[in-house]
């Protein structure tokens, strides 16, 4: 099941600018290996102080982009359009705008893959159910 809490929105932290790699792994538990995987794919950006990164609060909402869209089954490649729509300078309504055309698109495609799923399950079943018959109708003659 999955945690509702997950879908808000996530709120700064109003004490604090900046985060260890150790501290969004922590939040969004997630490994320190995926968000450096996710700074080669380019979708966020950590200030490097030496070795260390440092992230921002742009990083750390970037980043609940990112796992959010990848739990409702978006490619990498449309989350970063999606969130690079966040640059604009128009308020965010592209980017929200987008998002919802998206998700819905999204939305229409599980429904049909649950109706598909659905149909196999009914299949299988009414199959079993045959299988059944015809095993005990074979153990009824011998």
């Amino acid at each position: 099941m999955v945690d509702a809490a997950s879908y808000v929105v996530i709120p700064p932290c109003d004490d604090r600018e900046e985060f260890s790699i150790s501290d969004l792994s922590d939040e969004f538990g997630v490994t320190a290996r995926a968000l450096r995987f996710y700074e080669d794919e380019g979708l966020i950006a950590p200030e490097r102080r030496g070795t260390a990164r440092i992230y921002a609060q742009r990083d750390r909402a970037r980043l609940a982009w990112i796992l959010r869209g990848k739990r409702v089954g978006f490619s990498l490649g449309e989350i970063r359009e999606m969130i690079d729509l966040y640059d604009l300078g128009d308020g965010r309504r592209v980017q929200r705008d987008v998002a919802i055309e998206r998700c819905r698109a999204r939305i229409a495609a599980l429904d049909a893959q649950k109706r598909d799923i659905d149909a196999a399950i009914a299949e299988l079943t009414d199959f079993v159910a045959v299988l059944e018959t015809v095993r005990a109708q074979d153990i009824q003659k011998d």
